[in-house]
């Protein structure tokens, strides 16, 4: 990372706690998508049949206007995609030049890099305590980046 541009990412819970936060380095922001590049600064994880290492390089994709951010996942040694990892969540917010964050809303989609799909944290996400109309934007969220992935994969791209 070079500093030049870089991020400071918070994730936060529902009610906007902040749960982790890392920086990562902007490589564009158009309108309301910001494209931040990261590296997995945690340990090895074990994780829907892959593992994902410490400086995997993450490329995220963040909207200010979509309740979703996904996450294309390289592998640090050969950089080949490992899969994608999308969050629902509340849409991102920019705050000054150098910070983003977003809320998690705990419901996830896995895709792995053959296109298979797998709905994550159902449970939990039906634990939150959220409004219903959180709630159907939280799930037509989930929809849409199943709709994405299934069409890019449809369609080789």
């Amino acid at each position: 990372m070079s500093g030049i541009n870089e991020f400071t990412v918070y994730k936060c819970d529902p009610q906007g706690n902040i749960l982790w936060q890392y920086q990562g380095e902007l490589l564009r922001h158009e309108g309301s998508e910001i494209i931040l590049e990261a590296l997995f600064n945690w340990e090895e994880t074990p994780f829907q049949g892959i593992t994902i290492k410490n400086n995997d390089r993450f490329i995220e994709t963040f909207y200010t206007d979509r309740w979703y951010n996904f996450f294309e996942i390289h592998d640090r040694e050969d950089d080949q995609i490992k899969g994608w990892y999308c969050n629902v969540g509340r849409p991102a917010v920019l705050k000054g030049t150098s910070n983003l964050s977003y809320q998690d809303l705990a419901l996830d989609l896995w895709v792995g890099s053959d296109g298979t799909q797998q709905v994550l944290d159902e449970d939990e996400f039906s634990k939150l305590d959220l409004d219903d109309t959180t709630r159907g934007k939280a799930l037509a969220a989930l929809k849409e980046l199943q709709d994405i992935f299934t069409r890019k994969f449809n369609n080789g791209s």
